[in-house]
């Protein structure tokens, strides 16, 4: 009987905590409802069903950080869209765009067919970043986006290189190894460019 009353709690706590997603799913709400599923998981698959997450708690949290850096490469490519007059930074936000925005839908599919909760918006130091680039105009502007975009492109590149070595899901590691060599050719293209914008 005890076994049931901490099942019923686990599994409210998880729904209510999915439940609280909606627009204001941020990454540690996501990270915290994917810690619940996990949680329920196993006693679940005792009582015969499965709600948690069914994936090892590495992989969702692999999903949401790589959830949160690709909704901030769209949102900043959008910005630099608005304040940019350079060709190159243009072409190079409209490449962001679409190739991030295409990942972020198959992750999402993804996520959902894995019952993992994704965030709904930015992290805070994401969106801190793009605050106080909105502030930057002209060739400051191409700058620090250029520079913001190696930067984050650098990291992100080393976290889907691990993730490749450690992903326990089939799925996240096929997605994995399909969205690296594009995140590698980002991180090369930009490159290039920050490289011209401070000569």
């Amino acid at each position: 009987m005890k076994k049931i009353t901490y099942l019923m709690t686990m599994l409210a706590a998880a729904w209510m905590i999915q439940g609280c997603g909606g627009s204001s799913t941020t990454t540690d709400k996501a990270d915290s409802a994917n810690e619940a599923k996990a949680d329920t998981s196993a006693m679940a698959d005792s009582a015969g069903t499965n709600p948690g997450i069914t994936v090892e708690e590495s992989d969702a949290k692999f999903a949401v950080d790589a959830a949160n850096g690709g909704m901030a490469e769209v949102a900043l490519a959008k910005l630099a869209l608005q304040k940019s007059a350079n060709a190159q930074v243009k072409e190079f936000a409209n490449m962001m765009i679409a190739d991030h925005g295409k990942a972020n839908e198959e992750l999402m599919a993804l996520a959902k067919a894995k019952n993992i909760t994704l965030p709904a918006t930015v992290s805070e130091d994401k969106q801190k970043e793009a605050d106080d680039m909105a502030k930057k105009m002209g060739n400051d502007f191409d700058k620090a986006y250029a520079d913001a975009m190696v930067k984050d492109h650098e990291k992100t590149v080393k976290m889907f290189e691990h993730q490749a070595t450690v992903a326990k899901d089939p799925d996240l590691k096929a997605f994995v190894d399909k969205t690296l060599p594009t995140l590698k050719m980002h991180t090369e293209h930009i490159a290039g460019i920050n490289q011209y914008l401070n000569k």
